[in-house]
């Protein structure tokens, strides 16, 4: 990455009006090693802000030129994808609050009409770091691997007609142009839809005024919504050695042949738009008859969710933009102008390309060591491998096809399993889980799923598949009534010589075959007779009617997971104050939950060394001298999303190999640890830790992936030094290392 970009991605947050947090932070926080000292507001970062910061990290990386280009034009699209999920259910939930006339501090000394304001500032400049990166840096690198992007303008007159006849062939006929008049109503805007706003002047267009002289009718207005079946990067026919290289963005076509769609009208203007609605419909499950009706009606009423950001082209009048913004319910501060047409999603049908000269190297994972059987082997065989021992698996580095869905298939046509549970949170449309568990309903077995109806943007595909499994007899259960069940668990009984045996599959990651191949995950095969009994009953807790359940091993949310945590971070600390060894390892998603904060600080003031890994938000502020500074928090961000979530305590003793670890689903938010059924469990063989603890090490090494937060909330990207072994982690980066660590295994 040239200095610019480092600069740019690394610079502290926007000031705004409501930026109390710095202020405080400067005033008492820097200089005081007195805890007390620090406001309450300074303690912590705002959530929100801090994820926009992730997402300034995520459009780092296009710019990255270490980085193949078609890898940075993936992130542009990421980066876009990830601002709308944002806006969809962080912002639509703030001007909830803001609607509700909630004025007193909320979030790290913001109220939520400042979180607001903050949030437009910080957008508005991430948006015009991804045009900059984009225009200077990613299109110049595309075009000089022969890969250019095209306006209209720029194609040869001889393209242009090529492209008109594209339009009347394979557009024109799905376009469907809709007038607003006192015929016609506004029409709805859907959800992230690509749109022209189109203002027209009619046949005749004059009328004679009292005075009795010619005046102009006012102009109509159109909307013109662009199908999203259609291909978005139009490929201009050429010389192509390598497959299509020159594409012109549907909207630049449908924009210069507008007058094909308003025969015998004068278009005026004409401008590109995007609607973002809330996600965040919420009703009392009680409302309906069962839950599975009340997500379907949520899905409903979603569709006609309140609009909280309208992306409009620089250029449009103001007369047009505050036609839409009338029409939407929206402020001059949910406008977000634009430069162009560009749409940034439809950058990934480039990233698509059949180039692998742009793109990293493809990695085939690697079936685990200690499952590695023959092609013939029996499914009694995949279980005598883990009675041998507990099974570590590191995806997508090793394979889940080979691991996690081998497990499920294998107990579906072993004749010796009597039951197979599993909870399904997301998986992917063609889940092999949902084949397996159909193909073991109908072989007599007896099966169970959890199917979580709410997991955001995948409540249809899961009703989907709920009653699909119904229908094959699988008992479906729906969870605990007020409860997401987010716990990664599946359990196999099994008929053996010595009686009914149990094995377990406890994950950090969804049972989703595609996203396994995306996102970092670990879970554990075990058949550990302690685990797998407090597994029983935190199935039977999921699918049947029982009262709180105890765990004598398993960290259950919303049970004893909060209050097992904070006794291990207590722990430490007491260890700390008597002068054993004290450290805190944590690998999370996410970090925002409040009393964990406060345990964690009181941690470092003891001593304790605490490091954290937190790919995305993270509301603890480090390095605070008197509060935090023996607290450091790491951000890995690169080829593969980090998702797993590993946890180590010392437990007084020097070698980590002999401290607790522990690995689950959960990350330290309030939603997981109150408001979520989570699972965790113990990791008890030597192997297993061994290689978690190589996990967190590679982490920690590494100057090529990774950033450091800053106590202003700011993050600081590492670079490795030139002097560093070039096979080492620190030059390497994580993904690289492992990649290369479990090849050589």
């Amino acid at each position: 990455m040239t200095s610019k970009a480092t600069e740019e991605a690394s610079r502290p947050q926007p000031e705004t009006e409501g930026s109390v947090v710095r202020a405080a932070f400067q005033d008492a926080g820097a200089e005081s090693a007195a805890a007390e000292a620090i406001p309450a507001e300074a303690r912590t970062f705002n959530r929100d802000l801090s994820w926009l910061e992730f997402n300034r990290r995520v459009l780092a990386l296009a710019a990255d030129d270490r980085t193949p280009v078609l890898e940075r034009v993936k992130f542009l699209a990421i980066f876009t994808s990830n601002l709308d999920e944002f806006f969809m259910k962080r912002v639509g939930l703030i001007k909830r609050h803001v609607r509700a006339g909630i004025e007193t501090p909320w979030s790290a000394g913001y109220t939520p009409r400042q979180l607001l304001a903050a949030i437009r500032e910080f957008v508005v400049d991430l948006q015009g770091e991804q045009q900059t990166v984009t225009r200077e840096r990613v299109i110049p690198e595309l075009a000089r691997h022969d890969i250019q992007l095209l306006t209209y303008k720029e194609l040869t007159t001889r393209e242009q007609r090529w492209a008109d006849q594209y339009f009347e062939v394979h557009v024109f006929p799905a376009l469907t142009p809709l007038a607003v008049d006192p015929g016609h109503r506004f029409p709805f805007i859907s959800n992230l839809s690509n749109n022209f706003a189109v203002l027209v002047r009619p046949p005749g267009g004059v009328h004679l005024a009292q005075s009795g002289e010619e005046e102009e009718d006012a102009p109509a207005f159109a909307r013109l919504k662009i199908p999203a079946s259609l291909r978005r990067m139009v490929p201009v026919p050429g010389r192509a050695e390598k497959g299509p290289s020159r594409f012109v963005p549907l909207p630049e076509i449908i924009r210069h042949n507008l007058a094909r769609l308003f025969p015998g009208v004068q278009v005026l203007e004409q401008v590109h738009f995007r609607v973002t609605r809330s996600a965040g419909v919420q009703r009392d499950e009680l409302e309906a008859a069962t839950l599975i009706e009340s997500v379907e009606q949520d899905l409903k009423q979603r569709r006609f969710a309140r609009a909280v950001r309208l992306e409009i082209e620089q250029d449009a009048s103001p007369g047009l933009q505050r036609t839409l913004m009338d029409k939407l319910n929206l402020d001059s501060q949910d406008v977000y102008e634009t430069i162009g047409s560009m749409d940034y999603l439809a950058l990934a049908e480039i990233a698509d390309l059949d180039r692998p000269d742009l793109k990293e190297r493809k990695w085939r994972a690697v079936t685990p060591e200690k499952l590695r059987l023959a092609p013939s082997a029996k499914p009694a065989a995949f279980f005598a491998a883990i009675r041998k021992q507990d099974v570590l698996v590191h995806h997508p580095y090793e394979s889940f096809t080979e691991s996690v869905e081998r497990f499920i298939a294998m107990a579906a046509i072993d004749p010796d399993v009597v039951t197979i549970k599993q909870t399904l949170y997301r998986t992917s449309p063609d889940s092999p889980f949902i084949e397996s568990m159909i193909r073991a309903a109908e072989a007599g077995k007896q099966v169970a799923c959890l199917v979580e109806l709410r997991a955001r943007f995948d409540e249809d595909r899961n009703v989907t598949f709920a009653r699909k499994l119904e229908k094959a007899g699988v008992h479906v259960a729906y969870g605990v009534l007020g409860y997401k069940t987010h716990c990664k668990t599946a359990l196999v009984v099994r008929k053996e010589r010595q009686g009914l045996r149990c094995y377990a599959h406890i994950g950090t990651g969804n049972y989703h075959p595609r996203t396994a191949n995306l996102y970092t995950d670990v879970g554990l095969f075990t058949c550990d007779p302690i685990i797998t009994a407090d597994l029983v009953n935190l199935f039977n807790y999921l699918t049947g009617i029982s009262g709180t359940q105890s765990y004598s091993q398993l960290l259950v949310a919303p049970v004893n997971m909060r209050r097992r945590f904070v006794e291990l971070i207590d722990r430490e600390t007491a260890f700390a104050k008597r002068g054993l060894p004290a450290r805190i390892f944590a690998k999370l998603n996410s970090l925002e939950d409040a009393e964990i904060v406060e345990k964690l600080y009181a941690a470092s003031r003891a001593g304790v060394k605490v490091v954290l890994i937190v790919r995305g938000f993270c509301c603890l502020r480090p390095g605070v001298l008197g509060l935090s500074e023996n607290i450091s928090v790491i951000s890995v961000i690169g080829r593969f999303l980090e998702h797993s979530r590993i946890f180590h305590f010392a437990a007084g003793q020097e070698d980590p190999l002999d401290g607790d670890w522990y690995l689950g689903s959960a990350d330290w938010m309030y939603r997981n640890l109150n408001t979520r059924v989570e699972c965790a469990t113990p990791v008890k063989s030597a192997d297993a830790r061994r290689k978690l603890l190589r996990i967190l090490e590679v982490s920690m090494e590494d100057y090529r992936n990774a950033w450091d937060l800053r106590p202003d909330g700011s993050y600081a990207p590492r670079r490795p030094d030139p002097a560093a072994d070039p096979a080492s982690p620190h030059a390497l980066g994580t993904f690289v290392t492992l990649m290369n660590e479990t090849v050589e295994s």
